[in-house]
């Protein structure tokens, strides 16, 4: 049996009782889900015992506990809307520009050494916060003494703190 809950607003839900009584595997699953005001989330718990020994109350608790049980085992992620950012740094600054910029706290999502190796240069592609993003090109301007700047090119999600 599954159910998720989807989108930025858990606005996408689905419940499934594959084959059990109506109401007693997909909907008390989705309810954990949803109590614990989770999104982008899928749960499939698979039933190897019971049946009809542990009635409806028996399944809907069974199934409500599983969920449960992985909750509190799972590692949650925290993701948040950034803003997508690029720029361009010398091939000898790369290195250390990226791993200042992740020792920041920026999430530093790619870095491309093809594009640009030809003019001694790489691009890298960094998420930052809307309310991060002075310290963003203030830190790049302080790591390249001024020779690197940043280009806003869109949104992106990424995962927080």
């Amino acid at each position: 049996c599954s159910a998720f809950v989807l989108g930025p607003a858990a606005d996408i839900r689905r419940s499934n009782d594959d084959g059990e009584p109506s109401g007693t595997a997909g909907t008390p699953m989705l309810d954990v889900l949803t109590g614990a005001d989770l999104t982008d989330v899928v749960v499939v718990v698979t039933r190897w015992f019971g049946g009809t020994l542990l009635g409806t109350g028996g399944l809907v608790k069974a199934y409500s506990d599983a969920v449960r049980a992985a909750l509190d085992e799972a590692h949650l992620v925290h993701y948040e809307r950034q803003v997508r950012l690029t720029c361009q740094v010398t091939l000898a600054d790369v290195g250390r520009v990226e791993n200042a910029l992740r020792a920041a706290g920026f999430v530093v999502a790619d870095v491309d050494y093809a594009t640009h190796a030809a003019a001694g240069r790489a691009g890298l592609e960094v998420a930052a916060p809307s309310d991060a993003l002075g310290r963003a090109d203030t830190a790049l301007a302080e790591l390249t003494s001024g020779e690197a700047a940043f280009e806003r090119v869109g949104q992106t999600w990424a995962a927080k703190g």
